[in-house]
C-alpha cells in the first residue's frame, strides 16, 4: 500500500508544470499524520472545522499554510483568525465583515475565495454570480481594511458524468474571468480557482485549476 508521502509525491507529479497548488485535505485525520505529510513536503493543510484547526495548528511547523475549506459560521471565526492564511469558502458578507474584525484584532490580512454555487445538488452552498457581484459592489466590502479576496472556489456535483463536471468547472473559471475583468483588473494577488478533488482533479486542471484539494486519495478514507 502506497505511504502518504508516496500519495503526495504522486500528485507533486500530477500538478507539475501545471501551476496548481496541492491542498493536503487533513480534516478529521490525526496530528501524526499531519506531520508525515509535512515530512513529505506538504505545505498547505485544509481543514472543514475551525476549532480542529485551531487544535492543530500549535502542533505543526508555523511554515503551514491553513485553508479553511467548510462552511465557516461566524461566530466560529475567532478560533483561526490569529493564523488562517485563506478561508476558501466565503458565502456571505456578513462572514468577509466578521473575518474583517477579527483580523484586525490580530493586526494581520486574511485572504478568502468566494465560493460559488455550481453544482447540480441543493445540499451545496456557495453564492451565486449575481450575489458575488453585489458583495464587492457594496460599500461594506470597499471599507474592509484586513480581508484580501484572492480567487473563487466550488465544488462540482458528486457524479460520474465527467461532462457535466467539466462544465461545472468551466463554469466557475467563467465567473473568476467576469469578476477579474470587472473587480481587480489590476490585482495580481487575485489569481486562484480552488476546484477538483481526489475524484475529479484532472478536469479541474483542464479547466484551469490553481488549487486542488485532496484528502482521501492522500490519507485514505476519513475517519
Amino acid at each position: 500500500m502506497p505511504s502518504i508521502a508516496d500519495n503526495i509525491h504522486f500528485f507533486e507529479k500530477k500538478l507539475a508544470g501545471t501551476g496548481a497548488r496541492l491542498v493536503a485535505v487533513t480534516k478529521t485525520h490525526p496530528v501524526p499524520l499531519l506531520q508525515e505529510a509535512y515530512a513529505a513536503g506538504s505545505r498547505i493543510f485544509g481543514e472543514n472545522r475551525a476549532q480542529e484547526m485551531a487544535e492543530k495548528a500549535p502542533q505543526l511547523p508555523p511554515d503551514v499554510e491553513w485553508h479553511l475549506i467548510g462552511h465557516l459560521q461566524t461566530n466560529k471565526v475567532k478560533y483561526i483568525a490569529p493564523f488562517v492564511h485563506t478561508v476558501q469558502s466565503v458565502d456571505s458578507l456578513r462572514l468577509l465583515q466578521e473575518l474583517d474584525r477579527q483580523a484586525a484584532r490580530h493586526g494581520r490580512v486574511v485572504r478568502g475565495l468566494l465560493q460559488f454555487h455550481i453544482a447540480r445538488e441543493e445540499a451545496k452552498t456557495g453564492l451565486s454570480l449575481a450575489e458575488a457581484e453585489a458583495l464587492l459592489a457594496s460599500d461594506a466590502f470597499g471599507a474592509m481594511q484586513n480581508v484580501r479576496l484572492t480567487g473563487v472556489m466550488g465544488i462540482a456535483t458528486n457524479t460520474a458524468d465527467a461532462a457535466q463536471v467539466r462544465q461545472e468547472f468551466g463554469q466557475l473559471r467563467g465567473y473568476f474571468d467576469a469578476l477579474k475583468a470587472a473587480h481587480f483588473a489590476t490585482d495580481e494577488g487575485f489569481c486562484e480557482i480552488s476546484m477538483g478533488m481526489s475524484s475529479d482533479y484532472a478536469l479541474a486542471l483542464a479547466e484551469g485549476s490553481t488549487l486542488v484539494r485532496v484528502g482521501s486519495a492522500i490519507f485514505g478514507n476519513r475517519g
